[in-house]
């Protein structure tokens, strides 16, 4: 490589995912490397910035990648926090890679472009499989997470977990450890899983080993009983999460399409968006379809489409329409065959008639707005009678 970076007296590799998504043939977005034969004053020496103060991690002056000097860690404590890191210039290459959590992560490339792998993880690559590297992967429950998180990721390419590391994930799952995750983390993992070709991976992972049941039993109950290293039953409660993430790469939309039946119309959106640490645009389309839903939207009444698509603002903001048709898709497939276009319409009402056209009348205040639906609705009844709707252009 061109760009290899140069630190004089010690070895540097490319490791981890950079690795695996190299040899899938993948996208590599950041790059991670592994310093062997180095310390922190030769780091700092060189230009390198301390990136972390519990790890030995610095980054590169230049191009702000993590430069990480090999390391083992060692077990101390409950939690994910309860470990004690040794780290020097003796500390080989190989050392770390058997600290990480899966083989296929455990890689490394070397400037000549040669691969290092002491624990096969090319052939688990080649055969699809999702395994530990050795008991060790226990002792932190935030691996659990990122294993189901990389299920969600590779799914598409037939990754499936390893029998011998779900028996291990079941040991995890009913562990105290996992109590012990804070919910921002729980969210990170699950956030980025939901960006994935196949979020519902993650939860299917979770759902089979126990953990679901302990980190969010709501939604373990919704999604039905999937205990064991089985596939998915005939009643497929992911079916609205694998309809959204057919339609939209907007994580909003997916956790929607998985978590509204949760809610329905008369949840606490807030209570669960506080749970799970959820942003304001995954609480904000949870209560568009609340209001939808209880307003008669999906009886497609001609006052209770107006008032939805005019709540949602299409024309100053139309992503917040695009998020919630798509969610509407993914959750109420049959309805929204017949609403789409009228929606479409609905789009139209509001765009044509402006309040400026009413102004002239000398109408004010509440009168206007009110003169100013109701002109917009008999537009829309009568385009509803009339129109040919296909064709129709969306706003």
């Amino acid at each position: 490589m061109s760009d290899w970076p140069q630190i004089d007296g010690v070895q540097v590799y490319l490791v981890g995912g950079a690795v695996r998504d190299q040899l899938l043939e993948l996208p590599v977005h950041e790059r991670d490397w592994v310093v062997v034969g180095g310390d922190e004053a030769r780091m700092l020496a060189a230009g390198f910035r301390r990136a972390d103060s519990e790890f030995p991690v610095f980054l590169h002056p230049d191009s702000g990648e993590e430069f990480a000097l090999a390391r083992t860690e060692t077990k101390t404590g409950a939690g994910y926090k309860g470990f004690a890191v040794q780290v020097g210039p003796d500390v080989t290459l190989e050392a770390d890679l058997r600290r990480r959590d899966l083989t296929i992560n455990a890689m490394a490339l070397d400037q000549q472009g040669r691969l290092i792998d002491p624990l096969h993880g090319r052939d688990d690559l080649e055969n699809g499989r999702l395994r530990h590297i050795s008991d060790a992967f226990i002792e932190d429950p935030v691996r659990l997470l990122r294993l189901a998180r990389f299920a969600a990721k590779l799914g598409c390419w037939g990754f499936r977990v390893a029998h011998s590391t779900h028996r291990l994930l079941q040991q995890m799952a009913a562990s105290d450890d996992l109590l012990s995750l804070k919910p921002e983390r729980i969210w990170r993992e699950m956030e980025k899983s939901l960006a994935e070709l196949q979020p519902w991976r993650f939860f299917e992972v979770l759902q089979r080993c126990g953990a679901l049941q302990r980190l969010l039993p709501e939604l373990d109950t919704a999604l039905g009983s999937s205990a064991g290293h089985a596939k998915q039953s005939e009643t497929d409660g992911f079916a609205a999460l694998k309809r959204a993430t057919g339609i939209s790469t907007e994580s909003h939309v997916r956790f929607a399409a998985l978590f509204y039946p949760l809610l329905g119309p008369g949840g606490d959106v807030q209570a669960l968006v506080r749970q799970l640490r959820a942003g304001r645009a995954y609480a904000d389309l949870l209560r568009q379809l609340q209001q939808a839903d209880r307003g008669g939207f999906l009886a497609a009444a001609p006052e209770a489409l107006l008032d939805t698509v005019s709540g949602l603002k299409p024309q100053q903001q139309p992503h917040r329409l695009a998020g919630f048709v798509a969610a509407a898709k993914a959750l109420w497939p049959g309805p929204m065959q017949r609403l789409a276009p009228q929606i479409e319409l609905a789009c139209r009402a509001l765009a044509e008639v402006d309040a400026r056209q009413l102004q002239a009348t000398g109408l004010q205040g509440a009168e206007l707005g009110q003169a100013l639906r109701q002109w917009r609705l008999q537009r829309l009844e009568q385009w509803l009678r009339d129109a040919d709707l296909n064709g129709e252009e969306s706003c």
